[in-house]
């Protein structure tokens, strides 16, 4: 790290006309006098949780043995490039999934009681009583620094309403819950987050935002005197990086008026808004870039991702794949079935794998983004033909900062609470709670310092 007597607030943002942008971590932001503490020059820890629906074709998921991982399994093999920040981990349940003293089905379980490991009352289709999720307790808490507590971010929509699964559409349509009563939708409208993070929202009436489409400048050139200014304030590596975020914030742009000058030259879509490319992969891509400039602005520290809905019964004719998800992924353990279930889980990882990728090249501090971000994947449902619970489909990325080694596969005690996870998580990120769903301990071995189970 380069250290020079140029000191730039933190929280510093650009603003003109509606436009507010937010500085990713310079080393501008680190003052000459502290840039020797830890605690002033170290980047912020970050959480991002990414579900999947309708269980794995789990004998592509898991390695051959435990210990080091040369060669990532099938499913992740889109992670091989970055497999020293991958850590698969096996063994644990969720006993509540399993828990079907309720109406609610298998689905709408496993979503719902994914980041809460507490069963839930589902007392109306529209009334459900579970628990605040473990992503929100992290928001609670890096909210008190952020100007979003978290984002919830998802590839489907979450307009469906009623009964979904034998319980509330929202326990299918979400994995956050703010409070016990509140579940947090998401957004999958690329326009919708953008303006969220970087302003001009002007009007969320169609019509305004196709005006909007054929302007000439860019949200960007509201700030040119402002990035003039700024420039002549930044070092040679400050400089570099300030380019490539600003190009960064230019190209997501431009995709997301490509895909809305597509979508007007259409019939409308149902449950499709503005904004929203037609192709799932474009989809994906946009979104984990917007995600990467909220985690690199420090806009927010926590998100949750859905790749696709509980239920889901999208098919992926674009990979060869024409059938419907939900249907396939009760495969019977036929050969082909299980193959072409396999793909739809690649396919998942790969756009997941576009976000790792970001991570991993945008310098921070004396290391990479990625090694301050831990990134959840998984489901809340193993082998999806039969819907068990048990030994899920987890896998730890990044975190390198919070004392987690990846490249290796670790196998705990079966039935290992998921809580027992989700609680040594927040502990690496500095949120500590004293009980959360039925977590009986800590998880040891996630890193290089051992944890002692409590």
């Amino acid at each position: 790290m380069f250290i020079t007597k140029r000191h730039l607030p933190r929280r510093t943002v650009l603003r003109a006309l509606g436009v507010t942008v937010a500085l990713p971590w310079l080393e501008s932001m680190v003052p000459a006098l502290t840039a020797l503490s830890k605690t002033a020059a170290a980047p912020a820890r970050r959480l991002g949780v990414f579900y999947v629906p309708n269980g794995m074709a789990m004998r592509y998921w898991w390695p051959n043995a435990e210990g080091a991982v040369k060669e990532l399994p099938p499913t992740l093999r889109s992670l091989q490039a970055y497999k020293d920040q991958v850590l698969l981990l096996g063994g644990l349940a969720n006993a509540d999934a399993a828990n079907n003293t309720t109406p609610a089905g298998d689905h709408a379980r496993s979503a719902g009681t994914f980041l809460t490991c507490v069963p839930f009352r589902a007392i109306t289709d529209a009334n459900v009583v579970a628990a605040t999720t473990m992503d929100q307790l992290a928001a609670q808490e890096f909210s008190k620094e952020t100007q979003l507590a978290s984002l919830e971010l998802g590839l489907e929509s979450a307009a469906m309403l009623g009964a979904c699964d034998g319980a509330s559409c929202s326990l299918t349509n979400t994995i956050a819950w703010s409070t016990p009563t509140t579940p947090l939708p998401i957004d999958n409208d690329p326009r919708s987050l953008f303006e969220r993070l970087f302003g001009l929202s002007g009007s969320t009436d169609p019509a305004a935002r196709l005006a909007r489409i054929h302007r000439d400048r860019s949200i960007l050139d509201f700030l040119t005197d402002q990035l003039a200014q700024l420039d002549l304030q930044l070092g040679p590596t400050d400089h570099a990086r300030f380019e490539e975020y600003l190009q960064s914030i230019r190209d997501v742009e431009r995709r997301i008026q490509k895909a809305e000058e597509q979508n007007s030259r259409e019939l409308p879509v149902v449950d499709q808004p503005m904004g929203v490319p037609s192709d799932y992969g474009e989809h994906a891509v946009l979104m984990m870039d917007l995600l990467a400039l909220a985690y690199q602005t420090d806009l927010t520290r926590v998100s949750t991702f859905m790749l696709a809905r509980e239920v889901s019964s999208r098919a992926y004719p674009e990979i060869g794949v024409s059938d419907s998800h939900h249907p396939l992924s009760h495969h019977q353990n036929e050969a082909a079935k299980l193959e072409r279930l396999h793909k739809i889980n690649e396919y998942h990882m790969q756009q997941f794998a576009h976000l790792v990728g970001k991570l991993a090249a945008i310098p921070e501090g004396d290391g990479m983004m990625l090694d301050h971000t831990l990134l959840m994947y998984g489901t809340g449902i193993s082998d999806s033909n039969t819907h068990f619970h048990d030994d899920l489909p987890i896998a730890v990325i990044g975190g390198k900062a919070a004392g987690v080694t990846g490249g290796r596969y670790v196998r705990y005690a079966d039935g290992t609470p998921l809580a027992n996870l989700e609680v040594t998580l927040l502990d690496k990120l500095g949120v500590h709670v004293e009980k959360f769903g039925d977590a009986d301990g800590r998880l040891n071995n996630l890193g290089d310092q051992m944890l002692s189970d409590v």
